[in-house]
């Protein structure tokens, strides 16, 4: 499963609660988690995207995707987290797809702005956004209305009850893949 959300939709708390009650092995691939692993020489997005950061990107996409591969070969399920955009091949699901394989199941964690705004306020670091960056990306993230994807609102949920509708809605993507 790949967990897509605005900067504050909860994708790494929500993937990491699911992973931790799950009742077969799973493990959590953030993406933002294995980019980070560039220590020197770490090409912050916030700084501007630029070939030095989407290179990053990209080889963090791929390693999670071979990770996600082998933990799967293994028996153990996956649950990935990224902020894929709709509007930007770059990072879109295309790549994701490639990396991981067919069976990837894509789940959109979209809360209104108004929550991102605040749950983005109690970040620190490099992962901390401004206000303005935080509202262009959930505008963007907009985009997956429509695009036949699952969209969970988990505005009014808190971390448990937005795992147990990811349940809900991986059961009904297992029976009925959604067509992406």
């Amino acid at each position: 499963m790949l967990l897509i959300g605005p900067a504050g939709a909860g994708k790494t708390s929500v993937a990491k609660y699911w992973a931790d009650h799950r009742r077969v092995p799973t493990a959590h691939i953030s993406l933002d988690d294995v980019r980070e692993w560039v220590r020197s020489g770490f090409a912050d997005p916030q700084t501007g995207w630029n070939e030095h950061s989407e290179a990053q990107y990209r080889l963090a996409r791929r390693t999670c995707g071979f990770s996600a591969r082998n933990f799967l070969a293994n028996g153990i399920s996956c649950i990935l987290d990224d902020a894929v955009f709709p509007d930007r091949p770059v990072v879109g699901l295309g790549g994701w797809k490639r990396h991981v394989g067919p069976g990837l199941l894509p789940v959109v964690l979209l809360p209104g702005l108004d929550i991102v705004l605040e749950r983005n306020a109690e970040r620190s670091g490099n992962r901390r956004l401004t206000d303005e960056e935080v509202a262009r990306i959930h505008g963007r993230m907009a985009g997956w209305y429509g695009s036949g994807l699952p969209i969970i609102d988990n505005s009014q949920l808190d971390i448990p009850e937005t795992a147990h509708l990811l349940d809900e809605v991986l059961s009904r993507s297992i029976a009925s893949p959604p067509s992406w």
